[in-house]
């Protein structure tokens, strides 16, 4: 017999022995167990059940929020890669402009010779009397021609220019206008590898990007870009010529926040074509201030070039009379002195007639005031002088309105010329 069988025999022999008992007792017992039993194996079930349910669901929201967030993230990356991808083609247009340009930006030294009082010259010889940039914009039977601003050679017994490549030559100066502020240089093309294209500055937009090249502070930053874009068009901005503390002009200008220093002056405004749109030319400097650079636009440029390369100067209408503005004279004047009705508050007063010019010979006399010019209100001298260089032509007829002792009168005046 195996000792499962024995212990079996064992168990029913004393189950046989025992006194009767309770049967109800027992299956209560079972009963309750059975319950409980059922309870655990039931609430387990249950519970697997739910649990599997919810991960389903949590499962297919967080399925949605990864298929969310990896949308979100794959948007990300596009906008990403496509900002990237339009710097990389700004940058690389940026370079590609300044590799095609550069050779033609040049060095301009104004050389002055330092004379002592009995004009002869000391032992150390000729000194640099200021740096700025050039451009080359022709080159033409074995010259080539370079613009720069008036007051970068302004002063100047001599002018070098100085190449990328560090060669330095003695250049001639063609001419210079100073209202403009533009000069025309010509030197021997045997270094010149590029000339740069002319561009049309009328067609710039505002916000367009644009590329300054130049010499900052002097040689020693040769070459230097500078990047930004057309700030504004068409404006005026206020010179003192003469530095005497007097508006003497106006000039029309590009601004740009493309970054304009000291040595600059004269150097390139190239457009995304690499064409030459403007003429560094000056900027605003102040602590409140940042980014006010101005060029002069090719499109005003070019004829004064024209003019210089071909005569040597700019020719302007003459009128022949020394102007001051009403209103630097004193009040006490108006009345006492120019005799003008309490309306008259602003005009040209004539200092001083030449002989034999042209306001001469139409009549006028000192102390007469300027207030029109073929029905133009003309308010002070720089009016007077954007009107006449600007409007007219010499040989040209116009009418001027003034006023003498009080009285409003009428002249014809026949302009001629002037060689500035």
């Amino acid at each position: 017999m195996s000792y499962e069988d024995e212990q079996y025999n064992q168990h029913h022999d004393t189950q046989s022995k025992s006194k009767p008992g309770k049967p109800w007792f027992a299956a209560i017992v079972g009963a309750i167990l059975g319950s409980v039993l059922m309870f655990f194996l039931l609430t387990t079930f249950t519970g697997q059940n739910v649990a599997s349910s919810d991960d389903t669901n949590n499962s297919d929201e967080q399925q949605e929020n990864t298929d969310e967030s990896s949308s979100d993230d794959n948007q990300a990356n596009d906008n990403s890669s496509s900002q990237n991808s339009m710097n990389i083609d700004i940058a690389t247009q940026t370079t590609d402009v300044v590799e095609n340009v550069s050779d033609a930006i040049v060095g301009v030294v104004n050389i002055q010779n330092q004379n002592n009082i009995f004009g002869q010259q000391p032992q150390q010889g000729s000194q640099q009397g200021g740096t700025g940039s050039g451009v080359v914009y022709k080159q033409e039977d074995g010259s080539a021609y370079v613009v720069t601003n008036h007051h970068v050679i302004e002063g100047a017994d001599a002018v070098e220019i100085v190449f990328p490549d560090e060669t330095q030559v003695e250049a001639e100066i063609v001419g210079s206008d100073m209202y403009t502020d533009l000069a025309v240089l010509r030197v021997d093309d045997e270094h010149v590898s590029q000339v740069i294209e002319l561009g049309d500055s009328d067609s710039l937009e505002v916000g367009e990007p644009v590329v300054a090249i130049g010499n900052p502070l002097g040689l020693k930053f040769a070459g230097s870009v500078t990047q930004g874009v057309v700030s504004g068009k068409d404006r005026l901005i206020p010179v003192d010529l003469d530095e005497n503390g007097t508006q003497d002009w106006q000039m029309e200008v590009l601004q740009t926040d493309a970054a304009i220093n000291p040595g600059n002056s004269g150097g390139a405004l190239v457009n995304m074509d690499g064409r030459l749109i403007g003429i560094n030319s000056m900027k605003i400097s102040s602590a409140q201030l940042e980014g006010l650079g101005f060029a002069i636009p090719i499109n005003s440029a070019k004829p004064i070039m024209d003019e210089l390369e071909e005569d040597g100067t700019v020719t302007r209408s003459y009128v022949g009379i020394s102007p001051m503005s009403l209103a630097d004279i004193p009040q006490y004047h108006w009345q006492n002195t120019l005799n003008l009705p309490d309306d008259v508050e602003k005009g040209v007063v004539v200092s001083s007639v030449g002989n034999m010019s042209p306001a001469a010979q139409a009549g006028l006399q000192q102390y007469d005031v300027i207030t029109q010019i073929d029905g133009q209100s003309i308010n002070n001298v720089l009016e007077l002088r954007q009107y006449l260089y600007n409007e007219t032509e010499p040989g040209q007829e116009v009418t001027v309105t003034y006023y003498r002792n009080g009285e409003q009168q009428d002249t014809t005046i026949s302009l001629t010329s002037q060689e500035f």
